[in-house]
């Protein structure tokens, strides 16, 4: 079948860990939220479940046995955390310009985020490059969060993005998890803390180190293929 060369092409671009160095804040917002509540899960597996939505990290973490009432006391008790460290966040080296340079590459750009709305403009306001970005997801637009494909379904949406001429780029294994089930290609960043053997073996097509790196690759990574077709 001869691709539609006028079809618009897009990326995807998940934000925490990805975009924005959030994912060790996050990990202790969400330690000190099981604190409170007595119960104490090890910083390194709530590291490992970031990326994943909050009802599924709890339901992760705690397992199916776990006083449910107490889910969104815990989710709320996270964000509460995690908004005292706001001014602090800071986007990746490179994130900016990448997000600056897909576009200029005509590449339609998508924020794709399971951050509630308060949240990502937050984060938006850290990434500072509204200029080149089309349509962002939160959480209000997911029914499920991820790994399952609801947020990156709801972004494509919001774009008329279609999935064969999307890529996604995230830095969890919930991230490609989620991209696999819509059959989009994901490049792995490895700045939010999973390291490349876990990324590859989830699925993911490329990997590199943080957004500088794939921005200085960006002709010959899945991006520069993508807009060149």
């Amino acid at each position: 079948m001869a691709h539609n060369s006028t079809a618009k092409r897009g990326v995807l671009f998940d934000v925490d860990g990805t975009l924005v160095d959030s994912n060790y804040l996050h990990t202790v917002a969400w330690w000190q939220a099981f604190r409170r509540m007595d119960l104490d899960v090890p910083m390194s597996a709530v590291h490992r479940a970031i990326g994943m939505g909050g009802d599924k990290l709890v339901e992760h973490l705690l397992g199916e046995e776990r006083d449910k009432d107490q889910d969104e006391k815990l989710d709320a008790t996270h964000g509460a955390i995690f908004s005292t460290w706001w001014p602090a966040l800071r986007s990746f080296d490179g994130a900016r310009e990448l997000l600056l340079a897909c576009a200029d590459k005509d590449l339609t750009i998508v924020l794709a985020s399971s951050a509630s709305g308060p949240e990502l403009e937050v984060l938006r306001t850290v990434i500072d490059a509204d200029s080149a970005i089309t349509a962002a997801t939160s959480s209000a637009d997911a029914e499920e969060s991820k790994p399952s494909p609801d947020i990156l379904q709801s972004a494509l949406d919001s774009s008329s993005l279609t999935a064969e001429d999307t890529i996604f780029v995230g830095d969890s294994v919930w991230d490609v998890k989620a991209a696999a089930e819509l059959k989009i290609p994901t490049i792995g960043l490895l700045c939010g803390g999973t390291s490349e053997a876990e990324l590859r073996d989830a699925g993911a097509t490329e990997i590199w180190e943080n957004p500088r790196e794939l921005l200085e690759n960006l002709e010959r990574s899945l991006l520069g293929k993508l807009a060149a077709r």
